[in-house]
């Protein structure tokens, strides 16, 4: 008797395994050893396995905090990192929308995002208020991340450096109104981001069963992130599991494809790379699909600013997809919340998955999502419930199924 690679236990064990490596940065500890693992994984039934190797940027804070008039708050360093001098930027605090923008001349500016599930500066609203900030002349800015946790939210950047001239930071809105209040009487405070960074080696995982035939099955899911990611990676990370030990004894009329990158954070370096030099191209490729963000986190209620868990699945989770397998997807998903709508699957999707569409694939399908705790240091293990990525991996089998019945 063969064993069910979809069990609410096998799900609970991958994910403690990935949450237990830690911060997952791009080519931190955490990231190489969580691939090292599951190179480990697809090795032992039977993939051939490929590194892919790019370098990423990285930093370590030695210090990274705001404080005005014995009120101090950790902030995070905004990558790539500008940082300040050791002993910090002492400045009047501007508030940056609020007054003459002069006022914002060798200031530190705090710029207050409105209420939303933040993970990228690339995104029009942090990058304009930010820039705008520094063009007015701002020493440093302070970026605000409302949403829904009140912590702050670590943002996505490009890879190739700086966005913006001089040192940006991100502060907890919970941690924020000493800070605004400061501002408001134009108090001077500190700005001090300190600490070690540069480039290092990353890698992507392609794991292989070439069995022969015209076409590949690709299967996609990051493993970095900011933060622990459990519910931002780790469901994905399940579910892409799952489905190797699935694909590695199922009779599929496909050459299979498993990979797994790096570089997230950095505006999907390794996914870029990875269909630069090493995916099947698409003219091979029978179906690809890709597990993002949010494949299946758990949904929480918020009464009075506490959080409480609840046992269903968050519904801010994204299912595009071919136009063809619409009707497919919907009928396979139905009572999946977020999933159970399926989008035809365009250009700008979010993530990894609109550089796949953008490549030209003819038939995928690919989630993302932003959970609760989207790109927060507490997206811990309180956040996944394993039966959800179970429930979505057994989907995503059947899709499979679907999409290669004609082959």
């Amino acid at each position: 008797m063969t064993m069910d690679p979809f069990t609410v236990s096998a799900a609970q064990a991958d994910l403690e395994r990935y949450v237990g490596f830690g911060v997952k940065a791009s080519g931190g500890p955490g990231d190489r050893a969580a691939g090292a693992w599951l190179e480990a994984e697809l090795r032992a039934l039977g993939f051939a396995i490929e590194r892919q190797t790019f370098e990423a940027p990285w930093f370590e804070p030695s210090i990274a905090e705001i404080a005005v008039d014995g009120q101090v708050a950790a902030v995070i360093p905004q990558a790539v990192v500008v940082t300040t001098p050791q002993d910090g930027i002492s400045a009047p605090l501007v508030l940056a929308d609020v007054g003459d923008r002069a006022r914002l001349k060798g200031a530190i500016a705090l710029v207050s995002l409105p209420h939303a599930r933040w993970s990228s500066l690339v995104s029009p609203v942090p990058r304009q208020k930010a820039q705008a900030a520094f063009d007015a002349g701002a020493a440093a800015v302070v970026l605000i991340t409302h949403g829904p946790t009140g912590q702050a939210l670590a943002l996505n950047a490009p890879a190739d450096g700086p966005m913006f001239p001089r040192p940006a930071a991100i502060l907890a809105p919970k941690a924020a109104p000493p800070f605004l209040a400061a501002a408001a009487r134009g108090e001077v405070g500190r700005l001090t981001v300190a600490g070690a960074g540069g480039r290092r080696e990353a890698y992507n995982i392609v794991a292989r069963l070439d069995r022969g035939r015209e076409r590949w099955l690709v299967v996609s899911t990051p493993r970095s992130g900011w933060f622990g990611c459990a519910g931002e990676r780790g469901p994905g990370v399940a579910i892409w599991l799952m489905l190797a030990r699935w694909a590695a004894r199922a009779d599929l009329p496909v050459n299979v494809a498993f990979v797994c990158n790096s570089g997230h954070e950095y505006e999907n370096l390794g996914a870029a790379r990875l269909l630069h030099d090493a995916a099947p191209k698409p003219a091979q490729t029978a179906f690809w699909l890709h597990l993002g963000a949010n494949a299946a986190a758990r949904d929480w209620h918020e009464l009075g600013g506490q959080m409480t868990p609840l046992p269903s699945a968050d519904p801010q989770r994204y299912l595009g997809v071919s136009h063809s397998l619409i009707d497919e997807a919907r009928r396979i998903f139905a009572g999946q919340p977020g999933l159970e709508a399926p989008y035809p699957a365009a250009p700008g999707a979010a993530g990894e998955l609109g550089h796949i569409i953008a490549a030209g694939y003819p038939a995928l399908a690919g989630v993302f999502g932003a959970h609760r705790f989207h790109h927060a240091a507490a997206d811990d293990l309180r956040t996944v419930e394993p039966a959800h990525a179970v429930q979505a991996a057994i989907g995503f089998r059947d899709l499979i199924q679907s999409a290669l019945k004609s082959l």
